[in-house]
């Protein structure tokens, strides 16, 4: 059975190369690929044809996927990405808030199967740029399962109790 992805196209623009017998016209494609569950990956291709420029940026954000480790409708804390001179600040959201972001990172978002997280961009909002810089920021995201497995502590170790906090705030 093949493996379903979510693909999207985040900009297509036409480019060209000037060079002594005139100008050569390409399409240049930039896609979000995705299985909608932990894997995301972008790629960017260049042809004659609108539809071989697609193909091409989304066999290459195929082979660029990475995992990621969220929760079950958002993110597990706040984090931030820079990729050359585009930033992005992702934090999570409560439920039924919804994607609220540009629509790069929106792509890269729900090619992920988020559903509730806000965001900011800053410096340059180049498509391709902003869409590497979120893919950083969320690879540095780290779930209580995985800090406490690296720390070799129980999860208890990092939650602290209401009760304990009220103890020591009174005591």
């Amino acid at each position: 059975m093949a493996q379903e992805f979510i693909e999207r196209v985040i900009e297509i623009k036409r480019v060209s190369k000037v060079t002594k017998g005139g100008k050569r016209l390409r399409i240049s494609a930039v896609a979000v690929v995705g299985d909608g569950k932990s894997m995301v990956g972008v790629g960017h291709g260049k042809a004659v044809e609108v539809a071989q420029a697609v193909r091409k940026a989304i066999e290459r954000a195929k082979k660029e996927m990475v995992k990621i480790s969220i929760k079950e409708r958002t993110i597990p804390h706040e984090v931030t990405g820079k990729y050359c001179s585009s930033k992005i600040l992702l934090k999570p959201a409560s439920p039924g808030t919804g994607i609220i972001a540009c629509r790069q990172v929106r792509a890269v978002l729900e090619a992920l199967g988020l559903k509730d997280v806000l965001s900011k961009s800053f410096g340059s909002r180049n498509p391709l740029n902003l869409a590497r810089a979120t893919i950083k920021a969320l690879q540095q995201l780290r779930t209580l399962e995985e800090i406490a497995q690296a720390r070799n502590k129980p999860i208890s170790y990092f939650v602290e109790k209401k009760d304990e906090k009220n103890k020591s705030k009174t005591g």
